[in-house]
């Protein structure tokens, strides 16, 4: 069978060098026995080295040409080849809903929404391995202060110790991509609930980086107004990429507890 064209609204880049290949198969030994679940297999550069782990796997594919080009050269597989957009897929029923390490050389368009989804199932999901645009692949590892540091680094680093592997460069792809990729590994930590109100944590952390030029006192203005007492507080000078991920924990309590009190206020107003 002929080999499947790259589509570039699918942000398909095939990988050549069957070396950086094996490199990022290896990444998921870091959690062993665990089924694997591979998204985006193309022509499965990546998936005839994940087939030699002995371990389940099944892979994820939405391009049809890819997805028989797979049936005819990994007949093993069978019904493990699913054609489906992962971002659909309801993960739970996978592997009979026990954890799996996920992996892949993913679409360059949807990298940041699979973390997303990875971030929502985190409970079946200890380990996540694979290659992504560097520039993706240097937020979600930078530490505060870092003018990457953002929505992915504090997200993702809350949940996850995350490792930046190794660089790969443009030559090795079918098309080049016009930017460097990145292999990187997020394996769970030992948190298991953040000590703080997950929603409103997510929400304070999504709506200051989108007003990162501002201070907190101004970009979370509108959660809680600038005129509360607590705006006062230091830490309101400060811009979000300055907060760790423990900070963005601790300003989410006290938002919270001034939130609670705004509420209860307006409750003894209201009687």
């Amino acid at each position: 069978m002929k080999s499947v064209r790259p589509k570039k609204f699918l942000g398909q880049h095939f990988l050549k060098d069957l070396q950086i290949a094996s490199d990022i198969a290896d990444t998921v030994d870091t959690c062993p026995k665990l089924p694997i679940l591979e998204v985006g297999p193309g022509m499965g550069v990546l998936t005839q080295f994940l087939v030699r782990k002995g371990r389940p796997l099944k892979v994820v594919e939405l391009d049809f040409e890819s997805v028989a080009y797979l049936h005819n050269n990994f007949a093993e597989l069978g019904d493990n080849i699913i054609e489906q957009d992962f971002l659909q897929m309801d993960l739970s029923k996978l592997f009979d809903g026990n954890p799996f390490v996920l992996t892949g050389n993913y679409p360059y368009n949807i990298s940041s929404q699979i973390f997303f989804k990875m971030l929502d199932n985190k409970d079946l999901i200890p380990c996540c391995t694979g290659m992504i645009q560097k520039e993706v692949a240097e937020r979600i590892a930078a530490s505060p202060g870092n003018k990457t540091y953002g929505i992915l680094s504090v997200l993702i680093q809350a949940w996850y110790k995350v490792e930046y592997l190794f660089t790969v460069h443009e030559h090795v792809f079918n098309p080049p991509p016009k930017v460097k990729s990145a292999v990187i590994r997020m394996t769970r930590n030992d948190t298991t609930h953040l000590g703080c109100n997950e929603k409103l944590f997510k929400q304070i952390v999504k709506t200051t980086f989108n007003q990162r030029r501002k201070t907190l006192r101004n970009s979370i203005s509108t959660i809680l107004d600038k005129s509360h007492p607590l705006s006062a507080d230091t830490i309101f000078n400060k811009r979000p990429e300055q907060l760790s991920v423990q900070d963005f924990i601790s300003l989410t309590n006290r938002v919270e507890e001034a939130l609670v009190s705004i509420d209860n206020q307006q409750l003894i107003i209201n009687n």
